[in-house]
């Protein structure tokens, strides 16, 4: 497996090479531009590989902020809210094993809408979980044992997507475990495999070992276009799309932080959630808050133009990027809600002016591919 690995090194990589050294199992992926499939009404997108295939809503809704710290979850209530964004036509919800009861609160809710909703309205419910083992072996029985709690929590057969995690590349057993879900995949336990937090050089390995992923979870927002440099290009070769999270960088990408000033002690919004903290240290390393104070005055004047809002502009202007299926707007279900807002996304229409107008700001910030590192590496770095 380490030699396979060393094998297929991208230190040098470039998309031209591909297409120059192609394996049998390179040839057998169909290698080649591959555009995304799109809904009518532009809500949903279909993320596939070979005979796999979901569609899901394009804006996905997020359930990190079940897991604590964003406030107390009452059980009740976070079923209630899903059910009003599922009945809004926001029917994707994005979860993990490690987000404390986000399963859980899955599985009662798929089952209120089997017992409240009509049948049509079932196949439209897309729950998408991911899976973020230990680094232990990942033997069979393991993988099997693991997606199978997955499946009891969700009260699913088949769960509709696993999102992988792996969080040391100089243990691969990634691949390992990958061909075990991809049995499960064969037996119907699985839908469709998916990767979260890989970098380009490890999804083109994962690819060349002949397993089946849609796509791939990455962070990306209008401050972090890692995902544009190198990972979408591999995906527009591949068919692999991207579903992205911290769009709205938990918050800070919206109204409630423009023209504010956070270098001072209590001046502005505090940053009480993890999200808001992890999201300026992006910003930190991207340009600072002045910088991001020019950026959110930017979206402002776009999104008052348009009659929207600055989380409509920065979900719309990533939903517009090469390779991108889905973006993630976190939901903190009970205790507030933004369907209205989120639905509003989907009638935004961003012109030339616009996207010029954004990239004259961010072309002032640091390339964050050199600072962090390709897509993930943000979760790797010593």
């Amino acid at each position: 497996m380490a030699e396979l690995l060393h094998h297929n090194s991208l230190r040098k990589f470039t998309f031209s090479s591909i297409k120059k050294t192609r394996t049998k199992g390179i040839q057998k992926l169909s290698w080649r531009p591959v555009q995304g499939v799109l809904t009518e009404d532009n809500k949903r997108a279909v993320v596939k590989n070979g005979k796999d295939s979901l569609d899901i809503s394009r804006v996905v809704n997020g359930m990190w902020q079940t897991s604590g710290g964003w406030g107390r979850i009452d059980r009740d209530n976070a079923v209630d809210a899903m059910l009003k964004y599922a009945d809004a036509g926001l029917t994707t919800f994005d979860m993990a094993d490690i987000y404390g009861p986000a399963e859980d609160l899955y599985g009662i809710f798929i089952n209120r809408v089997r017992q409240e909703r009509p049948p049509e309205f079932l196949e439209k419910i897309r729950g998408l979980t991911k899976w973020v083992p230990p680094p232990v072996k990942m033997t069979s029985s393991y993988v099997r044992d693991s997606i199978n709690v997955s499946r009891k929590r969700m009260d699913v057969s088949s769960l509709d997507m696993l999102q992988f995690h792996w969080w040391d590349y100089a243990n691969t057993g990634y691949l390992d475990a990958l061909k075990h879900l991809t049995d499960l995949k064969e037996e119907g336990k699985i839908k469709t495999v998916a990767l979260t937090n890989f970098d380009t050089e490890r999804l083109q390995i994962i690819l060349e070992n002949e397993i089946p992923v849609v796509s791939n979870q990455v962070q990306h927002s209008i401050v972090d276009m890692r995902p544009q440099q190198k990972m979408a290009e591999l995906c527009q070769l591949t068919g692999v799309k991207l579903i992205t999270y911290g769009t709205v960088m938990g918050g800070l990408l919206s109204e409630k932080f423009l023209d504010t000033n956070l270098n001072i002690p209590f001046a502005g919004p505090p940053l009480n959630t993890p999200s808001l903290q992890k999201y300026k240290r992006m910003v930190d390393a991207w340009g600072g808050w002045s910088l991001f104070q020019a950026l959110l005055q930017t979206l402002k004047g776009i999104a008052s133009k348009h009659g929207a809002t600055i989380p409509n502009v920065a979900v719309k202007y990533i939903l517009d990027q090469q390779a991108v299926a889905g973006s993630m707007i976190g939901v903190r279900l009970g205790l507030s809600e933004h369907i209205q807002d989120s639905n509003a996304v989907f009638s935004l229409a961003l012109d030339e002016d616009d996207i010029s107008s954004i990239q004259e700001v961010t072309k002032k910030g640091k390339n964050l591919l050199k600072v962090i590192g390709d897509c993930g590496d943000e979760y790797r770095r010593a």
